[in-house]
């Protein structure tokens, strides 16, 4: 057990699931989308629906999705500053079942027009394990340095990619590979030891299977 896990992270606001975890959530889904954001669509589930207000829920989700950390002092300021660099988004409360009580799902448009989905639940302390990319069931906490990259599901694929990682001296700690459909789109999810390189990612978005590649530090 860790300090973090006995007395909390450190943030701005009341509580560590709705405000620390909601804050980490918004910033896992940016740095997925990688690409400038300017609309979000920010579906709520369970205690997060109820409570989103009040707890300032809804202010942490867009810091996350600005970029903010959880002890940004701009995040009581998060909704100015999104309309300053113009980016839209509209919070909607959903009492559909089956899902933890502090799940977010972010519906995503990028600048260059692209859709992404990506859902999330806050644990509690905030951590969170961000549960769903798009179709693809995932669990990550965002603890580690990860690789995520939707490609074309073709052999060979898998060792090309792991190849440029070894080629950057990076130690895969653990590996991941979910497919739609045989033959047609998958999506691998690698967490490092260490920081990959620019050049090494750049190399794996090179490949020709490869749709595209987000990298997350740990948040």
């Amino acid at each position: 057990m860790s300090v973090f896990d006995i007395i909390g992270p450190v943030m701005i606001g009341p509580s560590s699931s709705h405000t620390a975890g909601a804050v980490r959530l918004g910033k896992m889904a940016k740095t997925i989308a990688n690409d400038e954001i300017v609309h979000c669509d920010i579906f709520l589930y369970g205690s997060f629906a109820k409570t989103y207000k009040g707890h300032g829920t809804d202010l942490a989700l867009i810091a996350g999705l600005l970029g903010f950390s959880a002890d940004d002092e701009r995040i009581k300021n998060s909704f100015s500053i999104a309309r300053e660099r113009q980016i839209t988004y509209r919070f909607i409360e959903s009492n559909k079942k089956g899902y933890h009580p502090n799940t977010v799902e972010f519906h995503i448009q990028t600048v260059k027009g692209e859709r992404i989905r990506v859902v999330g639940v806050s644990i509690g302390g905030g951590n969170i394990i961000v549960t769903e990319i798009d179709n693809f069931k995932v669990k990550l906490p965002g603890t580690f340095f990860t690789l995520i990259i939707p490609h074309r599901d073709k052999y060979g694929i898998i060792s090309k990619i792991t190849g440029k990682v070894a080629e950057d001296k990076a130690n895969i700690a653990y590996m991941r590979v979910i497919r739609e459909e045989k033959g047609v789109s998958a999506l691998m999810v690698l967490e490092t030891d260490h920081e990959v390189s620019p050049n090494c990612i750049e190399n794996i978005k090179n490949l020709e299977e490869v749709i595209k590649v987000s990298f997350i530090k740990p948040i």
